[in-house]
């Protein structure tokens, strides 16, 4: 079949993209910037990748139309807390305007379920969105999940930084609140299950496994798995707000995601749309496989996707392309050049696998208080880590920096910063052979925005001379 996935840099969306390649189907990926969508060249050369952005309607004039499948993976959810269901109804008309010009004949969505009364603005917005797509004139398949756990979904991470970092919880009264999550590869299964089934045209299903656990209990099994003693007291006083900075300053979520998420914890996520288990059988794995699976993965460097990839601290996800070029006019560097006698290919290794477990090579302590400063004005801190120990691609979430160009050839590595600042920076990683000897070059550069962007790089100057220079010569000899 000739299936159109949207959203195909999320942590849905790109494992999707692979499962659908193995399955042989002709795939059509729909990103807003393909420099931040990288795969495998065996995966590369069966997908076609389509550059559009859906709230732009100019942008949807290359899309496909001669399409059988099409999935809506969109989410606005952590762009912003205030306009997220806005950007969502706005997205969610344009698809369907762009569908009605195709031969599709079928959508398939992913949204949350909702079957309470009363429910929050997250799931309010993803019931609209089941509502807008049932306009476009082709039949909709819609699953309804609660929590997915896998490596590197947001709910697995956000557990995971909790359980690990918190002997002691003092948790909202949430904790209690009862849900049915359900592993990723369920969920593939699932989405490609239902494709060109006309049983399952114009129907909601909900999918979860076979249990009903409270957060509570999650946290449990987790700290289980991990071999770790945890204790967890629930405490009815933390308002909605004060959960929200909660998770936000504890885990590696951004404060807009924490908000959507403690506002639809209030709303219990169990299943009652049935019907699924018997258009598509399945064996459901419980929670713990779902956790064991995850550490599996994360244990043999196999973490195929990341939700922090596709996350970027601006409402407008940056495009790699534009920032790729480091201005030279109207801007400080800090450039550092150290002679080397190592093997270039060591020295290289080390820059490639910068940041995360390994961290920045000197004075990590400081690099962490400056992640924890910009967790206090609503940055993205220096939680994220990476996806992958081992190799780094463009587009990647690395700390609070973004990969916008990893060259082995050109042995170059181009990072643009996405914490809160008062400008612009870049930092870059080269090597070069001058005169039969080796050179790291590493070079900061920041593009100030006013007198606070000067004031700014004045203020961190000192502390560029002692940890750029330790930097670049830890990374010279790490290893041997």
């Amino acid at each position: 079949m000739k299936v159109l996935v949207t959203g195909a840099t999320g942590y849905i969306g790109k494992r999707l993209v692979y499962y659908l390649v193995s399955q042989g189907h002709e795939v059509y990926a729909s990103v807003r910037d393909r420099n931040r969508f990288p795969m495998p060249e065996s995966i590369r050369r069966h997908v076609q990748i389509q550059e559009a952005d859906f709230l732009d309607t100019t942008s949807l004039i290359n899309l496909p139309i001669d399409i059988d499948v099409a999935f809506y993976l969109i989410h606005s959810m952590s762009a912003s807390y205030q306009h997220f269901n806005d950007l969502e109804e706005k997205t969610a008309l344009n698809f369907t305007n762009y569908i009605a010009t195709t031969t599709c004949k079928q959508i398939i969505y992913l949204g949350g379920i909702a079957n309470d009364a009363e429910l929050s603005r997250h799931l309010n917005s993803r019931r609209h969105v089941e509502e807008i797509l049932a306009t476009a004139g082709v039949p909709v398949t819609v699953l309804r999940a609660a929590i997915i756990i896998g490596s590197g979904s947001a709910s697995f991470e956000i557990i995971r930084d909790l359980v690990e970092k918190l002997p002691v919880m003092i948790a909202p009264k949430w904790l209690k609140s009862r849900c049915q999550p359900i592993g990723i590869r369920n969920v593939i299964e699932y989405l490609t299950g239902v494709m060109g089934n006309p049983e399952t045209h114009n129907k909601v299903f909900d999918i979860g496994s076979s249990e009903i656990l409270t957060y509570k209990q999650m946290l449990a099994i987790f700290a289980q798995v991990r071999g770790l003693k945890r204790w967890i007291i629930s405490v009815p006083v933390l308002s909605p707000r004060l959960s929200s900075y909660w998770l936000y300053f504890v885990t590696s979520t951004s404060f807009a995601l924490a908000r959507s998420l403690v506002d639809s914890m209030k709303n219990e996520v169990i299943c009652q749309n049935l019907g699924i288990t018997e258009i598509v059988p399945l064996r459901l794995m419980t929670y713990k496989e779902s956790v064991e699976l995850a550490f599996a993965r994360i244990d043999q460097n196999e973490v195929a996707s990341s939700w922090k990839d596709s996350f970027s601290n601006s409402e407008s996800p940056i495009k790699v392309t534009d920032f790729i070029q480091v201005p030279e006019e109207g801007c400080f560097k800090d450039k550092r050049d150290f002679v080397f006698s190592r093997s270039p290919e060591a020295v290289l290794n080390n820059i490639f696998r910068i940041g995360g477990l390994r961290g920045w090579y000197y004075l990590n302590s400081l690099w962490r208080l400056r992640g924890f400063i910009d967790k206090l004005f609503g940055g993205v801190g220096l939680r994220r880590g990476r996806t992958n120990l081992a190799t780094i691609n463009p587009g990647d979430a690395l700390d609070f920096w973004r990969v916008l160009h990893v060259d082995k050839v050109e042995k170059r590595l181009l990072l643009y910063a996405e914490m809160k600042l008062p400008g612009e920076a870049w930092l870059e990683f080269k090597i070069e052979n001058q005169n039969q000897q080796n050179h790291l070059i590493q070079t900061a550069t920041f593009r100030p925005k006013g007198i606070l962007g000067r004031l700014y790089w004045y203020s961190v100057l000192p502390f560029h001379y002692f940890i750029f220079n330790g930097m670049a010569r830890n990374i010279i000899h790490y290893g041997e």
